[in-house]
């Protein structure tokens, strides 16, 4: 047997196990991470299985595998395609993007025009109508877990933005809540200003980067 294969095949191992034991992982990080290293593990077998390359074949089936485990880690199920399509109509025109994620989640991006005023962590009238809507569809898909992430901009320093995105993501989940979705189906989390997706040196980019993104994920079934 290869030495890249044995190598490859530990790594993969390592690292399945490694995830699982993440301690400030998410249910979903630890789902997708433990997945990518079985996957590695499988594709490193069947790289060496098929011969004719090596230890690159071996190396390369390693990465395609992990890359499938990492997916595996949460299904894309027909409900939450029927999800994605009820969140998609009910927001069409108000600026939210809705998607679904490379490792399957849905995904939801709220615009500051819509989600929170500036410095504000109170949810805006405009918010209130998507979030009944989602409410609906995590009634309708119970087996479905949510993860709420706040963003600001970096006005005002770390010291006021990670309270601020964290009480903004707070408070979407407790509106959630006051709708009928039980809150241990729901993480939040504040990152402040660390994830941009816009330049801070004008309005326009730093009205982008005040955001909350709503996260939504059916892990896969054990066994």
């Amino acid at each position: 047997m290869h030495k890249t294969f044995i190598q490859s095949t530990l790594c993969a191992t390592v690292l399945a196990l490694a995830a699982s034991g993440c301690a400030d992982m998410n249910a979903t990080q630890r789902g997708t991470a433990t997945g990518a290293g079985v996957g590695a593990g499988l594709g490193a077998i069947l790289g060496a299985a098929t011969g004719g390359g090596g230890g690159g074949r071996t190396a390369r089936g390693a990465v395609l595998g992990a890359a499938a485990g990492a997916v595996a880690g949460n299904v894309w199920s027909r409900h939450m395609e029927q999800q994605r399509q009820a969140m998609e109509q009910a927001t069409r025109g108000t600026g939210v993007q809705v998607s679904q994620t490379a490792d399957n989640r849905l995904k939801l991006e709220i615009p500051s025009d819509i989600s929170f005023d500036t410095g504000r962590a109170d949810v805006k009238p405009n918010f209130r109508p998507i979030l009944d809507r989602f409410a609906g569809t995590l009634n309708e898909n119970p087996a479905t877990f949510v993860t709420i992430v706040g963003h600001t901009d970096s006005t005002g320093g770390d010291q006021i933005n990670q309270p601020l995105s964290l009480d903004r993501a707070a408070s979407a989940r407790d509106y959630l809540a006051g709708r009928g979705i039980n809150p241990n189906r729901i993480t939040v989390e504040g990152r402040a200003a660390r994830e941009p997706i816009a330049s801070n040196n004008d309005a326009a980019g730093r009205a982008r980067n005040r955001r909350v993104e709503i996260y939504v994920n059916e892990p896969q079934r054990q066994g």
